[in-house]
């Protein structure tokens, strides 16, 4: 399966108020294997950009002045997005504006060549109730982010390769391994006595709730045991 792990960087929150977006980055993952496969670039607006945007991920018109528009690259990062699923941290915000971008060339749409994995959505049926941001997301799934001092298109792909590939461990080893035919057995010594009961604690449970939660994503049904 080929999945791309995407993330925008935007002069706003608003495409429909002409807002731009001015860095894409995108990470190639490939039967759960990150291939080192990139697509990053930095796009010129050719508009200003929100001062609230800009103190998030510190990119100035002037930096993106000479950098080319989404027209120059858009066959490139279509190609390279094409068939694949996108993985993508609230999707819809993003999606939104490839769109507009891709409208604006009569390009069609998003869905029209990729299908779309919202890792907000997943986190938030993983973990109810809680942060799920990419940063709280770091922390839980212990992904070292400590050089994320601003957003950043390709850095946040990243990061979200590694988190969401730490939240749906364990999809790859639902297989048992019988051995070969005629494997000698493993004789087991047996204890004797009253048999210890040893609680789970509240960061097993949690584990265990993400467990079923990616199961059910999989198998596309509920699961609970």
């Amino acid at each position: 399966m080929r999945q791309i792990v995407l993330d925008t960087e935007t002069t706003g929150l608003e495409p429909s108020q002409g807002h731009r977006v001015i860095e894409i980055g995108a990470v190639e993952v490939v039967n759960r294997q990150q291939t080192g496969g990139v697509f990053h670039v930095y796009l010129n607006p050719e508009r200003e950009i929100d001062a609230g945007a800009q103190a998030v991920h510190g990119l100035s018109v002037e930096f993106l002045a000479d950098k080319p528009r989404f027209a120059e690259v858009a066959k490139e990062f279509l190609d390279f997005v094409r068939g694949a699923e996108l993985v993508i941290h609230n999707a819809p915000f993003d999606v939104g504006f490839l769109n507009a971008e891709l409208a604006r060339l009569e390009e069609g749409t998003v869905a029209s060549r990729c299908t779309v994995l919202d890792t907000l959505k997943l986190a938030k049926q993983m973990h109810p109730g809680q942060k799920n941001n990419l940063d709280a997301l770091c922390k839980r799934y212990l992904v070292d982010n400590s050089g994320r001092h601003y957003h950043g298109a390709l850095l946040d792909a990243q990061l979200l390769a590694e988190v969401y590939l730490a939240m749906t461990r364990g999809q790859e080893t639902l297989g048992i391994d019988l051995g070969s035919p005629g494997a000698a057995a493993v004789k087991m010594p047996v204890r004797k006595g009253p048999l210890s009961v040893i609680r789970a604690d509240a960061a097993e449970q949690e584990a265990h709730a993400a467990y079923l939660a990616a199961l059910t994503r999989e198998s596309g049904g509920e699961v609970s045991w």
